[in-house]
């Protein structure tokens, strides 16, 4: 009983939406300033165990380890989120290699998926609890991708609305494994943009760099670590990945209106 209401307790959203809603604050006021105590929050109880709840009603597999959720309950949810906390706060925390798999796509390819194991996606989604308010106070109307109150049905609303004002020209465009050709070093800089607090940055680079297993039909086993030699990539499937794809995608939405493209199209129309 006195578990339970102590999950109970640690359970209320409001003290996580009241630190999102003060840093997105912060952020919108002030669109040069630099967080520089961030890595604290990302190891707080209230903030893990959110991000325990929303992994938790995602589901998802197992990673390299195979642990899932109920081995987790059995063993503990409180214990082994303080176990993480702790390897967080003295800095001993280290990712675990994602393990690949390949799932069907319309077009009769195959899509690589990685498959972080609970612990790293339990701390990627803590990140993402922190950051997700600061860089969604920077990211352009123009942005619907992995945004809350967002997504591709509203995009084509809105472009059929401009249609409709006089504009006849559409630019459509496909991104080719967008997610795998993110450089790092201009990753890196577009956080850096607003934050300064390394240790967080460091997180974010190891999982960025995390080696990758795969499996053969003969249930061999190999590791590569392509995202880190080649210094770009990052893995699609993992929680903190939407976040990244679109801190990144704003670099290419700010150069098209800068560099007049925008501006050229509106009066060609």
């Amino acid at each position: 009983m006195e578990r339970d209401r102590r999950l109970g307790n640690l359970s209320t959203p409001i003290t996580v939406q009241k630190l999102q809603t003060a840093l997105h604050a912060k952020a919108k006021s002030e669109a040069g300033y630099r967080f520089y105590a961030l890595y604290d929050k990302i190891y707080r109880s209230d903030i893990l165990f959110h991000a325990w709840n929303q992994c938790r009603s995602n589901k998802g597999a197992p990673g390299v380890d195979g642990q899932d959720f109920e081995e987790v309950e059995k063993y503990g949810v409180l214990r082994w989120l303080g176990e993480l906390a702790l390897a967080l706060k003295t800095e001993k925390y280290q990712p675990e290699p994602i393990r690949r798999v390949f799932i069907p796509k319309a077009n009769g390819k195959l899509r690589p998926l990685g498959i972080s194991t609970l612990r790293d996606r339990v701390c990627m989604t803590a990140a993402m609890l922190v950051l997700e308010p600061i860089f969604e106070a920077d990211l352009p109307d123009e942005q619907y991708a992995y945004r809350a109150g967002r997504n591709a049905q509203q995009a084509v609303r809105d472009v059929q609305d401009v249609l409709y004002h006089g504009h006849r020209e559409v630019v459509d465009a496909d991104l080719s494994d967008y997610f795998g050709s993110i450089p790092h070093a201009e990753m890196m800089l577009s956080l850096a943009r607003r934050i300064v607090d390394k240790r967080v940055l460091h997180l974010i680079k190891m999982w960025m760099e995390c080696v990758v297993e795969e499996k053969d039909d003969r249930g061999h086993k190999t590791r590569t670590t392509g995202a880190k030699d080649k210094g770009r990539g990052i893995p699609q499937g993992s929680p903190i990945s939407p976040l990244l794809a679109n801190v990144y995608m704003r670099r290419f939405v700010l150069a098209w209106k800068k560099f007049g493209l925008e501006r050229a199209l509106a009066v060609g129309s």
